[in-house]
């Protein structure tokens, strides 16, 4: 077992960590390519949920070349805009789901006294939109995202929001191999979330930590040095 040091601060990512993001991007995803079609961007049949529920993690760029590769670059971009601008109407319409203890867990964390940020490659309106929905603003010290700080990978977002921020120690928190290499990049601890399914398990590997169920994070703070 690793013996994990308290970190000043624990940074997390959003979709497949803290926010179940199938049940906000599926129906926004159908209906994104029901417009396109409609605008003649795209023809034929809407590609599978798989496909971009397996790229989640990812920036924009490289998800819509994982799901519409034939697609040319003005209606990747175009995509950015229609798939934001629908799920910000999804978030403000509920029904989105945190995962089971998110809202406990931050709490408890927060009222340790540890410094909780959100790094993301999203875009910044969505994480912002997130965390204000489901009524998290107060918890957090600082929302850093792809699309907010230009950054091209989740290693240079995770170094800018440390650095930023004046933080040595922190656990990077996320279930995806982008977490890992970000945590590790940067020389972090690394707790991977197993619980997602997004991400296959092997990306978690390098973690110093794998949970299964978001509120084991409270136990781990509590048991390390």
């Amino acid at each position: 077992m690793t013996t994990l040091k308290k970190p000043e601060a624990i940074v997390f990512d959003m979709d497949g960590t803290l926010f179940q993001t199938e049940s906000l991007l599926l129906p926004a995803y159908h209906k994104m390519f029901n417009i396109l079609r409609e605008e003649g961007l795209y023809a034929g049949p809407t590609p599978p949920e798989e496909r971009i529920l397996g790229s989640l993690g990812m920036l924009l760029a490289q998800i819509w070349k994982n799901v519409m590769p034939e697609a040319d670059e003005a209606v990747h971009r175009r995509a950015d805009e229609l798939l934001l601008q629908l799920e910000i109407e999804g978030l403000e319409a509920g029904g989105t789901l945190l995962y089971p203890g998110v809202v406990e867990t931050l709490r408890a964390l927060h009222e340790r006294g540890v410094r909780l940020f959100v790094a993301s490659n999203g875009l910044a309106d969505y994480i912002h939109s997130i965390v204000v929905v489901h009524e998290l603003k107060d918890l957090f010290e600082g929302l850093y995202s792809a699309g907010g700080q230009g950054t091209a990978t989740k290693t240079e977002l995770l170094g800018l929001l440390l650095k930023d921020n004046g933080i040595s120690s922190a656990w990077m928190v996320g279930d995806r191999s982008s977490d890992v290499e970000a945590g590790k990049g940067n020389g972090q601890t690394v707790i991977g979330c197993g619980y997602a399914g997004f991400g296959r398990q092997e990306e978690l590997k390098g973690s110093d930590v794998i949970i299964s169920a978001f509120d084991e994070l409270v136990g781990l703070y509590d048991s390390a040095d």
